[in-house]
């Protein structure tokens, strides 16, 4: 009895550690696990970055591109030669503009709707010695600061509070001041959003 008894517990305790090897091996996603065959050899993903083998550097950049622009980022520069794809600055998303996925989450959406920011993308595809090459994305965010009111408007334009008799129309389509930019750190947010779309991991936004 002593002898069929620890042969079922043997035989239990197989069992339970070939449920958790499954299903360690259903939650590991594209990253390779030894001792998981059918586990694929994609991306590996690491903080803040992605790898794929060298020599799908064409078809990542072309992916890296089609992502900007399902963002609605301006691609201004590509340089394979230095490895950097570069957009031109994009006004932040606000509330109102669900469609647009570059602000990301809702203390986003509502820091654009109640000033302006504006942002750009800076991805980097650096090939290393190991055979592989390394993509990273930098998101740069940056606020605007008014020099003075700005006069957009009819009325402040045509009878303006510090001068009534002063009726200059150039100032509906303009403000007293060139704009200045404070750069106000990196979206990390944005940054992770676009590595996830890069790596196919989610859909549009």
């Amino acid at each position: 009895m002593q002898g069929r008894t620890g042969n079922q517990q043997q035989r239990i305790r197989s069992r339970r550690l070939l449920t958790v090897s499954l299903l360690t091996c259903g939650v590991s996603g594209p990253v390779s696990i030894i001792g998981c065959v059918s586990s694929p050899p994609a991306v590996v993903s690491n903080v803040g970055m992605l790898q794929y083998p060298a020599d799908q550097r064409d078809a990542i950049w072309e992916r890296v591109v089609r992502v900007l622009n399902r963002y609605h980022f301006q691609v201004v520069r590509e340089s394979k030669l230095e490895g950097v794809i570069e957009t031109d600055y994009r006004a932040g998303s606000s509330l109102l503009e669900p469609w647009h996925g570059d602000s990301v989450g809702y203390a986003s959406r509502l820091e654009s709707t109640l000033q302006s920011i504006r942002r750009r993308v800076i991805v980097s595809l650096q090939s290393g010695a190991s055979g592989m090459m390394t993509v990273s994305v930098r998101v740069d965010k940056e606020l605007e600061d008014l020099p003075g009111l700005a006069a957009n408007y009819e009325g402040g334009a045509t009878f303006p509070e510090a001068d009534p008799l002063n009726r200059d129309l150039t100032q509906v389509v303009g403000q007293s001041g060139a704009s200045r930019w404070i750069p106000v750190g990196r979206d990390g947010l944005l940054e992770e959003r676009l590595l996830q779309a890069i790596q196919g991991t989610i859909g549009h936004p």
